[in-house]
């Protein structure tokens, strides 16, 4: 038994390399993973994956490029996301065709009407 240990401790560490590498299987995964590298923000691969799946790919990567760079952000993750939700009224998801301006909502009175039930 003790020679089977052996080729199992082997077979995990296999298994903890392969579980470190990133398998494409789609376009919009590699764009993903792509604004992952370039804002340094690998741990939030799978958000950036789910806004290449949903939104225009293109607009997504050029606007990871100008934050990658512009010096002295200290959080570009933060800083794309921040953008991104500047830039589309669905709240980070640019749609292909329309990049509608952010306008500013007026603030409702807090006034209750008096209404009797």
């Amino acid at each position: 038994m003790s020679g089977n240990n052996g080729t199992s401790a082997n077979y995990l560490e296999i298994l903890k390399k392969r579980a470190k590498e990133s398998r494409v299987y789609r376009n919009y995964q590699l764009v993903g993973l792509e604004i992952a590298d370039i804002l340094k923000d690998r741990p939030h691969k799978a958000l950036y994956i789910k806004l290449a799946k949903n939104g225009n790919a293109e607009s997504l990567l050029r606007l990871a490029k100008e934050v990658g760079e512009r010096r002295g952000i200290k959080k570009p993750g933060a800083y794309f996301m921040k953008l991104l939700s500047l830039a589309s009224p669905q709240g980070g998801l640019v749609s292909p065709k329309v990049v509608v301006k952010p306008t500013l909502k007026k603030k409702r009175s807090s006034k209750k009407k008096n209404g009797s039930r």
